[in-house]
């Protein structure tokens, strides 16, 4: 008996290959990358489920690219839908995920995935589900994981079908997946405030500072930017916003560390953050925003808001950062939502350089991009509203990170059977 089973031994045990469902392609692996090139991909269809797609809750995230509902038919082994289970067998190894209910119907593997879909007259798939993410399922995915050059499982159809799992009675599978599925209903209700708060803030940043849109009733004049508000006035981002601020810390010092793949691509709040000794890094306060400049982390909008920090202290990440900071009276929360706009990062989009995949935009190009400056009272207005955003966005992400906790502490407590339900 393995020390998976040890712990688990309240309940009897199977493995995968037993409460599949019984039909051919209940356990299936993605299409060969030859089956579906990038020339396959189409503008909406069906989406396809990539590594990178699986995010830290049950629901997919990230960008998604599409093909043919003809060419999904095409790869009919590869197509999962509501209920399935997914696992990388390349890369993520380690990592699983649902297939939600919505927004769509059907889905399809990219090639680094492998399905599996279950028999649930044995189980209840969000069952399965959780219990792949305790320390147990996890580490019956590794158990067959190579870590030489890319992360990979060796015969992955195999390694899955023979992986442990417990089978307690389907009703008190059903129970344990209801508790811990609670939980993440409220952190994804959370995640989609902080979602529609974010769009409302940006949408409202374009109206007044791009659009113009409380001001067409008054005069406007000739700028280098086209017509603005009379009264306004065109500057070069560094008389407004600090570029890489100076910030100290001593080689060999612990501090928040926030690394590339934590970094939000359409939140202002960073995903995690852990403590790490200094070394050489970007470094920032509560109230900075960081802009990942390279390739492709600056196309896919990778920026963020600082606000994790205790008062004083300083954090520090990737050299690929570039930090900014609103100088007064322009609102801290300014400089973010200037740096999620459309300007911006087309901006700095167009003045990335160097070879091709390692391609990064220089903190000295920002010297040439030009904004508009509204008078004072406009920008304490909207720091006003941009703060009670942020501070919402911080509330609710504050209150995922607890309801994460008592989610983490409760998953291998009811799967041993420790905690009754």
């Amino acid at each position: 008996m393995n020390w998976v089973e040890q712990s688990l031994s309240k309940w009897p045990m199977s493995v995968v290959q037993q409460i599949a469902a019984p039909h051919r392609t209940a356990i299936a692996i993605g299409p060969f990358g030859s089956r579906m090139k990038a020339d396959c991909y189409v503008d909406e269809g069906v989406p396809v489920i990539r590594g990178s797609n699986i995010s830290l809750g049950r629901r997919f995230s990230g960008d998604f690219v599409y093909i043919t509902e003809q060419k999904a038919d095409e790869l009919s082994a590869a197509n999962v839908f509501p209920g399935d289970l997914v696992f990388p067998h390349r890369g993520a190894i380690g990592e699983v995920g649902i297939v939600p209910n919505e927004p769509y119907k059907r889905w399809v593997l990219s090639s680094s995935l492998m399905k599996l879909t279950c028999d649930q007259k044995k189980v209840n798939p969000p069952f399965i589900y959780y219990y792949f993410k305790s320390p147990w399922g996890r580490h019956e995915l590794l158990k067959n994981a190579s870590t030489v050059g890319t992360p990979g499982i060796g015969q992955p159809l195999t390694s899955l079908k023979g992986l442990t799992v417990p089978l307690p009675p389907l009703p008190t599978q059903r129970r344990i997946a209801e508790i811990l599925g609670r939980l993440d209903d409220k952190i994804e209700l959370n995640r989609r405030i902080n979602r529609t708060l974010e769009t409302m803030a940006q949408a409202l940043y374009r109206h007044h500072f791009v659009d113009f849109g409380p001001y067409q009733d008054g005069a406007f004049v000739e700028s280098a930017l086209g017509l603005i508000p009379e009264g306004w006035h065109v500057k070069a981002l560094p008389d407004v916003i600090e570029v890489n601020p100076k910030r100290s810390l001593s080689k060999g010092q612990s501090a928040p560390y926030l690394e590339m793949s934590n970094m939000p691509t359409t939140s202002s709040r960073a995903l995690d953050w852990y403590e790490r000794a200094f070394n050489s890094g970007m470094r920032f306060i509560n109230g900075d925003v960081l802009v990942a400049r390279i390739t492709p982390c600056l196309e896919h909008g990778k920026t963020a808001y600082v606000d994790f920090l205790d008062d004083g202290q300083i954090g520090w990440g990737s050299t690929e950062y570039i930090v900014l900071r609103s100088k007064p009276p322009f609102p801290l929360e300014f400089a973010y939502y200037l740096a999620r706009s459309e300007e911006f990062r087309s901006f700095a989009i167009q003045r990335m350089t160097g070879t091709s995949g390692r391609q990064r935009v220089s903190a000295k190009s920002l010297d040439f991009f030009y904004l508009v400056v509204p008078p004072v009272q406009v920008l304490e207005e909207f720091g006003r509203m941009a703060k009670r955003t942020l501070d919402m966005v911080k509330r609710l992400g504050e209150e995922n990170s607890k309801l994460a906790e008592i989610r983490d502490y409760l998953l291998p407590k009811l799967l041993s059977g420790d905690a009754a339900v």
